[in-house]
């Protein structure tokens, strides 16, 4: 019932605040309440990139690797997998960068009216005679091929110069 939801909130909760004991706690008592350890696993896998994100790219990977784990092995010999993913995130730096950073994507999206701007040619895809001759791909810079930096937009002349990490939401 509800419980569920507190407890996982309380272990979320918990991460977020770096607070490795409490975290543990919530942890175990949702696990020995019974809560299915994929159902623990699948929100570490969210947990790693909604609230640690950049901090420690790695943390997805030890989310995804706990998830597996609990997969293979199961109950009760996961739960030292999960603990020892939980006290990982409880432990590290925190950045929501990425997720308010996408969260400001989604607003422009749908704050949108109209037609949503075109891809710009020099970015589409010319699979054939055809879109190459209407200039698809045309002036593309293959970033490989240069030393330096390249000079190219890659946004919709309409959205030129928008920095969605800096962006607020109102």
């Amino acid at each position: 019932g509800e419980e569920h939801y507190n407890c996982i909130s309380a272990l979320h909760k918990s991460m977020r605040g770096s607070d490795e004991n409490a975290s543990l706690y919530w942890l175990a008592r949702m696990l020995e309440g019974g809560e299915d350890p994929l159902y623990v696993a699948r929100r570490l896998v969210r947990f790693a990139s909604e609230d640690i994100g950049l901090a420690d790219p790695l943390a997805l990977t030890q989310a995804v690797a706990a998830y597996q784990g609990c997969h293979f092995i199961g109950m009760p010999e996961c739960e030292v997998i999960l603990a020892q993913c939980v006290v990982y995130f409880a432990r590290a730096p925190k950045s929501i960068e990425v997720y308010r950073a996408y969260g400001n994507v989604k607003e422009c999206l749908r704050k949108h009216t109209g037609p949503l701007p075109p891809v710009p040619l020099h970015l589409r895809n010319a699979p054939t005679r055809l879109m190459k001759n209407l200039g698809y791909g045309k002036g593309y810079k293959y970033n490989p091929m240069y030393k330096e930096p390249v000079e190219q937009d890659y946004l919709p002349e309409e959205l030129k110069g928008i920095d969605f990490f800096k962006e607020q939401k109102t």
